[in-house]
């Protein structure tokens, strides 16, 4: 008796998850629907000819995104380990991918909290009424490179995370993944429809430009011009935004496959959720794009990054007293955006430190907030004392932030990526996966399909993705 009494004392206690299918699919589409589908997704599409940039997406979706998402997935769920730790449980071999997949969330987390804090900045600013002083020129650099405020915006975001992510995986990040995102596809669907009958006549050209028009632009694809290079160049586009959009080789899906239950249908999910992160991405688009032309024309649509923080301000502003309303809840969905996804990031290398050093949540989530918080302190004062300009390989320039994102998006994604495809296509095998996908008699309609892409394909546009980032090609 005492002896089964110790080992009771001593057995692991049992692993947080997620009630069902539907706390995970908002969870994790939460995580992928981030600030790269709201900003990112409709610069990409204007850029790339409209429509043909949406349907080489949706191809890449289908094929390319799926496999990558759905064998992080069944590798957390098949070893209810966090990134830092289930590779090793695939083979022993491998312990080395679980510190890449550590790495690039823990680079990741603290610049999103920077940019976390710039948009609730600008909420702020719309709550204030003060919708006007957002379009003045400066007003975005002048903020970015004053020393205190953005630590205080940024330690704001990061306190929100910080408590959802502390409170657990049912009560902390399904909890609020379940109210955060309907609002927040409630809101991007009512600014795409309203977007849609904007009317402005530029004063200097007595040009008439609608919404409407924009999504013409949008949704048909534009063949003009269209060389091999430049179709090349789309599909390297839709790729890379995949590869974001998706939260692939950020160890998060590993983490919240961990969290998934064994009866729940995988493969169902998985497509659940590419679909509410495609389906916003695309509507994110039709948000933005026709608002943007009606009021600046093709011109404006290149803003890139500056489409959110600095176009967009200048459409609300033409729009009056209800632009500052439109401003507001625009602003709080992008909140809520940035939301879900820094807390998938922070979930993934708290969870990482539960698993590694057996500690406790709370524990695990104060050291990596922390630590995070020391990070994100000196990407801020990146813009002011320890400002400088680098040169990155891909030609851009950039400080401090950029370097972070560049190291993580550019390499190490795509390396942990390729591994994956390696680990799993040619040593562990793909039955691997494809076990836990089928573990309770579920069909596999797309088998020979993730086979084919696992082992050959995926690893080869990966291998792509990573020379265009180094700028090699």
């Amino acid at each position: 008796m005492e002896n089964e009494a110790s080992a009771l004392t001593n057995a692991p206690k049992p692993r947080n998850s997620f009630t069902g299918s539907l706390g995970f699919v908002l969870a994790a589409a939460g995580s992928a629907v981030g600030l790269g589908n709201i900003w990112r997704f409709p610069y990409l599409a204007a850029k790339d000819g409209g429509g043909l940039f949406l349907v080489v997406y949706l191809v890449l979706a289908i094929t390319f995104g799926f496999t990558l998402l759905i064998t992080e997935i069944a590798i957390g769920r098949k070893t209810q380990e966090s990134p830092l730790t289930a590779y090793k449980k695939i083979n022993k071999g491998w312990g080395f991918l679980g510190i890449f997949s550590f790495v690039v969330p823990f680079i990741i987390y603290p610049y999103y909290c920077v940019i976390g804090g710039w948009v609730i900045k600008y909420m702020a600013t719309y709550l204030a009424f003060q919708g006007q002083a957002a379009v003045q020129d400066g007003f975005f650099g002048g903020f970015i490179t004053a020393q205190w405020q953005p630590i205080f915006f940024t330690v704001l975001f990061a306190l929100l995370c910080f408590v959802i992510v502390y409170k657990g995986v049912e009560q902390g990040i399904e909890k609020y993944s379940k109210v955060l995102m309907p609002i927040l596809a409630i809101i991007v669907v009512f600014i795409a429809i309203y977007s849609l009958f904007i009317k402005y006549t530029d004063p200097a050209t007595g040009v008439t430009r609608t919404g409407l028009q924009g999504a013409a632009i949008y949704f048909i694809p534009d063949f003009h011009g269209l060389t091999v290079k430049k179709f090349l160049t789309v599909c390297l586009d839709a790729m890379g935004q995949l590869f974001y959009s998706l939260s692939i080789a950020m160890g998060i899906m590993v983490a919240y496959g961990s969290y998934m239950k064994k009866d729940v249908n995988l493969g169902k999910s998985v497509n659940q959720i590419e679909i509410f992160d495609t389906g916003i991405a695309m509507l994110a688009g039709l948000m933005i794009i026709p608002a943007v032309f009606a009021f600046s024309g093709r011109e404006g649509m290149s803003a890139g990054p500056g489409l959110v923080f600095v176009a967009l301000p200048k459409v609300f502003e033409s729009l009056g007293k209800f632009g500052e309303f439109l401003g507001l809840i625009f602003f709080v969905m992008l909140l809520f955006a940035a939301l879900t996804s820094a807390v998938s990031l922070l979930e993934a290398i708290t969870s990482s430190m539960m698993d590694k050093f057996k500690w406790s949540r709370k524990k695990s989530t104060v050291v990596m907030a922390a630590a995070a918080g020391v990070v994100s302190l000196i990407v801020c004062l990146g813009y002011n004392v320890f400002y400088f300009d680098l040169t990155l390989p891909n030609g851009s320039v950039g400080q401090i932030l950029d370097i972070l994102d560049y190291a993580s998006n550019n390499i190490l994604m795509p390396v942990v990526g390729i591994l994956t495809c390696i680990l799993i296509g040619w040593v562990a095998k793909p039955k691997t996966a494809i076990e836990e996908i089928t573990l309770n008699g579920e069909k596999f309609g797309r088998q020979g399909l993730y086979i084919v892409m696992i082992k050959f394909v995926a690893p080869i546009l990966l291998f792509v993705i990573l020379l265009t980032g180094l700028g090699i090609i």
